[in-house]
């Protein structure tokens, strides 16, 4: 009779079981959570928001000049830290930082101007200086970049490549990518190749 009065107090397989599933369920949800809000909030912190993206290719230009084929793009840095670019991709081939001999580079300029104008194909870039190119009215100077490029938070990139690789008149109407690489992400845009007329 003991016996039988200890089993009835005592818990039965059944509930010890459904308690330790439910604890190791719970543990296993908060685990979850966290690893998703850290990798959520790392997310956050890097974001940038690519606009203004064109590909142009000049048909009635030479190869080896500078007009021959460009691509341009705006860069935004709407997140909370600053970012290297470490990497710029035309249909996925990279693009040279400075290449004086082909030629190939990429120009850039950063400001903290807000710009509503669209960029529009230059036609004389000097490759090895300084450019000027004027967006809603304002004169921005373009340089050559030498090294991966640093935006700050806050700030917006202009951005030209000059005669990016595997861009030819047979590309004209043609989806091409633009891809922009930092050391947390891949950052991607499609544009429609251009034609350009003298």
């Amino acid at each position: 009779m003991i016996k039988l009065l200890r089993n009835r107090l005592a818990l039965s397989t059944v509930v010890t079981t459904l308690i330790i599933l439910v604890v190791s369920v719970l543990l296993a949800t908060v685990v979850v959570y966290f690893a998703t809000n850290v990798v959520s909030t790392r997310v956050q912190e890097e974001n940038l928001h690519l606009t203004k993206h064109h590909i142009w290719n000049n048909a009635t230009a030479t190869a080896g000049t500078v007009s021959y084929s460009q691509a341009s793009l705006m860069v935004i840095n709407t997140g909370g830290r600053d970012v290297v670019i470490d990497k710029l991709a035309v249909r996925g081939q990279e693009c040279y930082w400075n290449d004086t001999a082909t030629p190939k580079c990429v120009l850039y300029c950063t400001t903290t101007d807000p710009i509503s104008g669209d960029m529009s194909y230059v036609y004389n870039f000097n490759v090895t200086g300084t450019n000027t190119v004027t967006l809603d009215s304002t004169a921005y100077s373009f340089s050559v970049a030498s090294n991966d490029i640093v935006l700050k938070s806050g700030y917006t990139l202009l951005i030209y490549i000059v005669n990016p690789d595997s861009i030819s008149v047979n590309d004209v109407g043609l989806t091409v990518s633009i891809g922009v690489y930092t050391a947390q992400a891949m950052y991607y845009r499609e544009a429609n190749v251009e034609a350009v007329t003298m």
